[in-house]
Formats: C-alpha cells, structure tokens, sequence
C-alpha cells in the first residue's frame, strides 16, 4: 500500500515532475523484461515481508523500477542518491507519488548530499543496498548503535567493494555485504557494455564533439576501460590506453591498442577519460604536458580520479563555456576542458546505462536481498560474491528474454563431467 503523502518525509526538487517521471520509469521496464518477472514473483510470495531497506543508488529510470520490484516484495523501502548529479529529478516525484521516499536532488551540495545519506540511515534498516560503500562506512562511523539489526547489505560497484573489503581485512565490517557489483552478469555486462556506451554518451552530450579521428586516451584497462577503449574505437577514434598493471596492459596491447605511459600520452591526447578508481591519476604533471583544448572526463565512480584542485591553481581564469563543460585558462594560454566537475560523466552528463544492462544488474540486487532474508543469521561479517546460482539464473532469464536457446548437457556428459572434476 502506497504511504500518505502527508505523513511521509522526503526532499525532492518538485512533486510536480511525477507525470514526466513515471513515463520514463515505464519506458524504461520494457527493457527490463528479468527485473519485471522478478517483481511479479515478489509480489505474490512476499520475500522481503517486513523489512526496512535503504538505497543510495543513482536516482534513474532504471533505479525505479527496482524500488517498485523491492517495494512488491514487502521492502519499507527509501532511496537516496548517490552521486549530486546523477539524480533525474521527474523519476524521483515519481517515485514519491508511488509512497517510495525519496532524498535526492540533481546538483545537491555535499551538505545535502550527506544529509540525505543520513535520512537514510535513520530509516533504521535491516538491509542496505549501496553504490560507493557510503552509506555502510558512515553507518560504521557514526551509527555503530544501529549495527547490531543490519542482517545483510548489497554493494553495486567496483570501487565501493575495494572500500568493502579492505573494511573486512582490517575486521571492521560488522555485517555481511553481498558483492553484486562481481556477479558476472553485473561487471561483464554493465561495467562493459553499460559503462563503454554510456560513458561515449556523456561525453557526446557534453561536447557535440566527433569522435572520428581523436586521440582519446583512456586511464586504466578494467572491464569500464576495456568497455570504453572499444567503443571509442567503434567510434573511429585512435584510442591509447594507459595502465600501472602489467596484465590489463598487455591484454590492451593484443587487443590493439597503442599502451604507454600517461605522460607520454598527453602531449598527443584529445580526450582523457579516467577509468580506474583511484586518486588523482591526472594531475599538475599531466595537465602540464595537455595540448590546448584538451578535454578531461571521468567514468570513475568518486571524483577524485581527476585532480581539480591542482588544475584550479594552475588555472588564470576558469569559466562554463557549455552546461557542464568548464574551461580552465592555463597561464601560457593554453585551455583545458573539465566535463561534469570530474564526477561520473555516463550518468552526470548523460543518462547512465541503458536500462537493458541495468535490468541484470538490478535483478541481481533485488535476488540478492532475497537471499540475505533466507540466509539471516548464517553470513559471518564479510564481503560475499553473488551465489553462482542467482548469476546462471539471471543468464537463463535474460537469454529467455532475448529468444535465445543454448545446449544441454547430455546425461553422459554431465557423469563424465563430474568425474573429472572430482579426479575420480
């Protein structure tokens, strides 16, 4: 049952957007066919009965639909944003209207930001579902007191796992978190295909700029930079590829990229896309050696991959030229360009992934917060990957969905292949 308007708590930009919200939620579900079985399922057995859940994911179209799947299962459910920029404001009236809280406004500062991650803390719940580890790490910092009721938590992306699990080395994650972000119909697919597309969109959006025929360096070589080095390519951009590991570097070089250091690349580089996660991999050295009308953009999830205060004090003067594009003026005249303030272009400057690749992402979060419930109470405090049957369901569903049959194994295959891996 939806929640009287009146008595519910939320901060949104405008009720009013609903209408336009609710029609791109639903755009968006006809290509969500695994996520909507989902949700008709919960809606008749009810697996989530009971329980307070709070999300801080990017507030999409595709987001949505996963809060109306999780709400059918039972979920007192509230979202917060996860990133300032990437909140679609009509989505989130849409989901008010529905009686889903929401705390998320496109452009929030970070004192918004963090007072919406508080409300969602405060909603108590027994299940956290995070993109970026926010919400665990402040729960774990200053809301020890509500440790003790969390049965079980989900974490969408690469670098929020990082933070996870150094949590769990250091014995200071008190509750289980299921790593979705490693499912391999989540990294393969969303990371890949999601990020690669979405990310060329952001910066498309950003810059009306051809890709034909740029230079586009692109900083790392993990599943998001191999998914952005092959669209760029597809795009008929010459793209070099920078890495500080050896293997992703050599498979970048056999997969037929130029690979060099970021240094080497930057007096040819038209477009740097940073892709890795980690701090300050452009810097004052790298801005140095940019050509003039260099543009800077980053895929990572926190913006901290592109040093913006090393290119503000080197900047004479810093002015928007377009709607979210920043012009640094450089002291021997040179200009560099900063798309969306470092943040998450695909989803600051564009609309994230398409909802196709979301639907399995979500599928597995929605499964994943099913298992938590049957398994409460058996999970010891640690970081764990997505049941491998939960993955080869999603996979079966999804093929479904696209009218796609594959073999069987035979009953002698299946024998001979048990003896062979059990060595008998």
């Amino acid at each position: 049952m939806e929640k009287d308007l009146n008595n519910m708590k939320y901060d949104i930009k405008n009720l009013e957007l609903a209408g336009s919200g609710q029609m791109r939620i639903d755009w968006a579900a006809r290509d969500m066919p695994v996520l909507r079985g989902i949700r008709e399922r919960f809606h008749r057995e009810r697996p989530l009965e009971g329980m307070r859940l709070s999300a801080c994911l990017h507030v999409t179209t595709e987001t949505a639909n996963l809060m109306l799947a999780l709400r059918e299962g039972g979920a007192d459910v509230l979202l917060c944003a996860s990133n300032p920029l990437s909140t679609q404001d009509d989505v989130a009236a849409a989901l008010v209207a529905h009686g889903i809280p929401v705390h998320a406004i496109c452009g929030e500062d970070n004192e918004v930001y963090y007072r919406h991650l508080i409300a969602a803390i405060e909603h108590e719940p027994d299940i956290t579902m995070d993109d970026g580890a926010d919400v665990v790490s402040t729960l774990h910092q200053k809301y020890s007191h509500l440790l003790p009721r969390l049965l079980g938590g989900t974490e969408e992306t690469t670098t929020g796992v990082i933070r996870l699990r150094n949590m769990a080395r250091q014995g200071k994650l008190a509750y289980p978190v299921i790593a979705v972000n490693d499912a391999q119909t989540k990294h393969f697919f969303d990371n890949r295909y999601g990020t690669g597309q979405s990310t060329i969109d952001g910066v498309t959006r950003a810059t009306n700029l051809l890709w034909a025929g740029q230079h586009v360096v692109v900083c790392g070589y993990g599943w998001c930079g191999r998914g952005i080095a092959s669209r760029a390519r597809g795009m008929g951009s010459h793209v070099i590829v920078t890495e500080v590991a050896p293997i992703p570097a050599l498979e970048a070089a056999m997969d037929g990229f130029d690979v060099m250091p970021l240094q080497d690349a930057c007096p040819v580089g038209d477009i740097f896309i940073t892709a890795t996660g980690n701090t300050s991999v452009i810097d004052s050295a790298h801005f140095a050696r940019m050509k003039d009308g260099a543009i800077l953009a980053n895929s990572g999830h926190f913006d901290v991959e592109v040093d913006v205060i090393a290119l503000r004090e080197m900047a004479t003067e810093v002015s928007t030229v377009r709607p979210l594009v920043e012009e640094y003026r450089l002291t021997d005249g040179r200009r560099i360009y900063l798309l969306a303030e470092g943040r998450l272009v695909n989803l600051a400057a564009a609309e994230g992934h398409p909802a196709s690749v979301m639907d399995m992402s979500f599928a597995n979060q929605a499964l994943s917060a099913e298992y938590l419930v049957k398994r409460r109470g058996e999970l010891a405090p640690d970081v764990y990957t997505v049941p491998l049957e939960i993955d080869e369901e999603i996979g079966r569903l999804k093929l479904l969905s696209m009218n796609i049959q594959i073999d069987k194994l035979t009953e002698e295959q299946s024998r001979y292949l048990a003896s062979w891996e059990s060595g008998t």
